[in-house]
């Protein structure tokens, strides 16, 4: 019996092999950290040119609203902006592994407790500045506070906006952390 295939037609077809894993996980990795200083500074845009004035009627005085009339409000655009940095840093080291991955092992834990650092500082900056938000939306009658934000809008919705899409970079922090830890472990011998 006469086999079906020609001999020799393996050599001729040209496979290439799948990627390693750690290209894979070094691919997504410079997406999400993409992702991460995308987010942080389309925060800190929002911020910054949040400012508002009012003229109070009657009285003829304006009044105005900047971020930086807030300490919580200026550390906020601080960590963020730290956190930007740190972003671009990570990029490029990502970026590097990719055509170099030698010590791929090594930059992944970096990453990992760095990334834990940066969230902490993600997540303190975002409750210092949802605190004052909040006192700003609601106001506390308790010390006598009253609410701003029905007075400078536009300030409080790109506060609220910005304190959201902070919230979303630190869930991209969340997941470079859990990419990392994933990528360390796969590589633990069985």
């Amino acid at each position: 019996m006469a086999s079906t295939d020609k001999p020799g037609t393996e050599y001729y077809k040209e496979v290439r092999p799948p990627p390693q894993p750690a290209e894979q996980y070094f691919a997504v990795n410079v997406a999400l950290r993409v992702l991460l200083f995308a987010s942080v500074l389309t925060a800190v845009l929002v911020v910054v040119t949040s400012d508002q004035t009012k003229l109070i009627p009657g009285l003829g005085i304006n009044l105005k609203a900047k971020f930086n009339q807030s300490p919580a409000f200026i550390y906020f655009v601080v960590a963020l902006s730290v956190t930007g940095l740190y972003g671009i840093i990570t990029i490029l080291a990502s970026i590097s592994v990719l055509f170099k991955p030698i010590s791929s092992t090594k930059f992944m834990l970096h990453f990992a407790v760095w990334d834990v650092l940066i969230l902490g500082l993600v997540a303190s900056a975002m409750g210092s500045a949802g605190g004052i938000a909040y006192v700003g939306l609601k106001g506390n009658e308790h010390v006598h506070w009253g609410k701003v934000c029905n007075t400078f809008d536009k300030f409080c919705r790109h506060m609220a906006g910005s304190l959201a899409v902070s919230l979303f970079a630190s869930f991209v922090l969340v997941l470079l952390i859990w990419l990392s830890i994933f990528t360390l472990h796969r590589r633990i011998p069985k």
